[in-house]
């Protein structure tokens, strides 16, 4: 768009219907606000966590026939009859094989018939793709926890690692807390081959194409590293009978020693799902009681994931969101209104977020900042061992600006210092920011056999800089100057040649190009730099014909289609966009005032299906990109709500001052 095109006047929508749809979303908002301040939506992802807990169920021999019939329920909605017959990573995706084998299996173990016709019609779909054998690594150590398939169907993941050094190849420290948390417990079980209890004795070789113990290609190799890792994969098998049985006693124990301290009360080891069971399974295979404090303490933390549903259906989380969804809603209603209810709405937010703040224990992340004294803020409601830096920017920035002025700023003034403090030292080497490590780089970890998923490092990312960055530029402190300047190299960097900015925890570019734009404009970058102006040209190319923007999770397959979704807008993906235009100076655009007449014309009558005012079915981030998919459901709450509400602040300001 030329200069003169963009800053000629444009009709724009009606101030009153305009106030109208602020005042309802924010309505709509604060009447989920729980009565101690915070928020937490729902977050959903596919049917394989689901599927997991209700095969969890069976391994241990403890199944609750209520719940295992909602959440078998909720998987069998989630079958895709009309397509490919299967069951996929995110909603309108392809079939996903190892999706597809759990939400089988976990259907026929609650009691679904093989001959049943939306069994075969999955078993058809599965078989088509090769079969069960083709299964990631995580679906195979299952299967083989299950005996459907050999325990060589599975890399070979000896609990001997807790002994490496340090210098060692591959160590704890070089891979991500997700990875982490997730492995101690699962080195547990593959070494020891547990064995799940099964009572009613469920199979699925049915969905194998070469009977499993005659298949002789469970893995793949891509290069010359794969391929070395494949070989040590098979030396190591070799030798595992000769491992001394002192040497995996110790092996065990440490394994122990180091998960049990951060079993995490009922928040859950890692306060995720796959560490959770894991470690559940894991104390079972290690003779722990079922009144065993530990173990109990972690079945509780396991079933309070599980959300039911009025329609009878109930699905498993893999986490809970509060602070990340407090911090953002209390965002939205900051300049939504400055009526004396929302404004005590969101101090009741930042009064219940304030004390969670970790200053006291230092997590796995002191491994590479030893010196850094702790002051970060975590997603879920405990975390002490895992805070994220991108939550500790969203909440920190947030306080300094409500408290501004106030009474309350001298006595925030240090914990606002001490998450500042944090987020500097957490800076990696490249000048980027990652989510929860420093310098979590190790590539070659990524080829050895366990990782076919590609998840298994924490590397510096765009969002999260961009997110930093813009803490850092609202607190304004001297002495980060030159962080952000090394941030700022490091995101000129990784600009795609196009502009966008490629997005780690959101779907996708669109998600990244507006966090890196929100934070360039905080930090005072000037907006009008020829790579800055690539970026806004960028968002405004992807702008759909009916005014709003839109981005397929196929993105993360094909680059390509970045941007892109066949047409289709959703309020997440548009309320993004809005606000990278919005910091980028083009409030007065065109293309801006066409993205708020979308959210308005796409704001519904109630909020009765989301409780929030607007509502899509795509998910809209990445857990882990190409693997695993999650639904925010307070995206739709929140982020249209404060676009709306930043537009009609800016709307009547002049260029130049709202670009200050």
């Amino acid at each position: 768009m030329d200069a003169a095109r963009r800053d000629a006047p444009h009709p724009q929508p009606a101030a009153d219907r305009l106030d109208r749809a602020i005042e309802r979303a924010r309505l709509a908002l604060m009447a989920r606000q729980r009565e101690d301040g915070h928020w937490c939506f729902e977050f959903e992802t596919d049917c394989t966590i689901s599927a997991e807990y209700i095969l969890m169920m069976h391994f241990l021999d403890e199944i609750d026939e209520v719940l295992q019939e909602k959440l078998a329920r909720y998987i069998r909605l989630k079958q895709c009859l009309d397509t490919h017959g299967a069951w996929p990573l995110y909603h309108g995706g392809a079939m996903d094989v190892s999706c597809s084998v759990k939400a089988y299996y976990a259907l026929k173990a609650a009691g679904d018939a093989a001959d049943a016709p939306h069994m075969q019609r999955a078993r058809d779909a599965i078989l088509a793709m090769g079969g069960a054998a083709r299964s990631n690594v995580f679906t195979r150590i299952l299967l083989a926890m299950f005996q459907q398939v050999p325990w060589r169907a599975a890399p070979y993941v000896p609990v001997e690692i807790m002994l490496f050094p340090r210098w060692a190849p591959f160590h704890l420290d070089k891979v991500s807390y997700w990875a982490r948390t997730t492995m101690v417990p699962l080195f547990v079980l593959c070494s020891l081959k547990a064995t799940a209890k099964n009572p009613r004795r469920v199979d699925v070789r049915e969905l194998f194409v070469t009977p499993p113990e005659q298949e002789r290609h469970y893995f793949s190799s891509h290069g010359l590293i794969s391929r070395l890792f494949l070989v040590l994969d098979k030396i190591g098998r070799a030798c595992d009978p000769w491992i001394p049985a002192a040497v995996r006693r110790k092996a065990v124990q440490r394994a122990e020693q180091w998960f049990l301290p951060r079993l995490n009360g009922e928040d859950g080891l890692g306060a995720i799902f796959p560490p959770m069971v894991n470690a559940l399974e894991a104390m079972e295979l290690l003779g722990y009681a079922k009144d065993h404090p530990a173990r109990a303490t972690c079945l509780k933390s396991l079933q309070k994931l599980i959300v039911h549903r009025d329609d009878g259906t109930a699905y498993c989380q893999p986490c809970v969101s509060p602070l990340w969804d407090t911090g953002w809603a209390a965002m939205a209603l900051l300049r939504a209104s400055p009526d004396d209810a929302t404004q005590a709405a969101v101090q009741r937010a930042m009064d219940w977020l304030t004390p969670l703040q970790e200053l006291e224990h230092k997590g796995d992340w002191a491994v590479q900042a030893p010196r850094l004294a702790p002051g970060g803020w975590a997603f879920q409601y405990a975390n002490a061992y895992y805070p994220d830096l991108d939550d500790t920017a969203v909440i920190a920035a947030l306080l300094h600006v409500t408290s501004r002025g106030t009474p309350r700023a001298e006595a925030l003034r240090e914990r606002i210092a001490r998450a500042a403090d944090w987020l500097v030292g957490m800076q990696s080497s490249n000048g980027g920011f990652a989510a929860f490590d420093r310098d979590n780089t190790h590539d070659l970890i990524n080829q050895i056999p366990f990782a076919d998923h590609g998840a298994m490092l924490d590397p510096p990312t765009e969002d999260v800089s961009g997110r930093v960055l813009a803490c850092l530029g609202v607190l304004a402190r001297p002495q980060d100057q030159e962080a952000i300047h090394r941030c700022v190299a490091y995101l000129r960097k990784a600009q795609q040649p196009d502009g966008a900015f490629w997005g780690r925890w959101g779907t996708n570019y669109i998600y990244g190009t507006w966090s890196v734009l929100g934070g360039l404009a905080l930090v005072g970058e000037d907006m009008q730099q020829p790579w800055i102006r690539k970026s806004v040209q960028w968002l405004l190319s992807c702008q759909h014909a009916d005014g709003g923007w839109g981005e397929t999770n196929d993105s993360y397959y094909d680059p390509s289609l970045r941007g892109a979704n066949g047409g289709v807008s959703t309020a997440h993906s548009t309320a993004w966009a809005l606000l990278g235009l919005i910091a980028a100076g083009e409030h007065d655009a065109e293309a801006v005032w066409r993205g708020v007449q979308w959210l308005l014309d796409d704001q519904q009558a109630d909020g009765e299906r989301e409780a929030a005012l607007w509502y899509h079915p795509s998910f809209n981030a990445p857990g882990f990109p190409r693997v695993f998919f999650l639904k925010y459901h307070g995206y739709t709450a929140y982020f249209p709500l404060w676009a709306l509400t930043r537009y009609r602040q800016l709307r009547d300001v002049p260029r130049s001052r709202a670009t200050q």
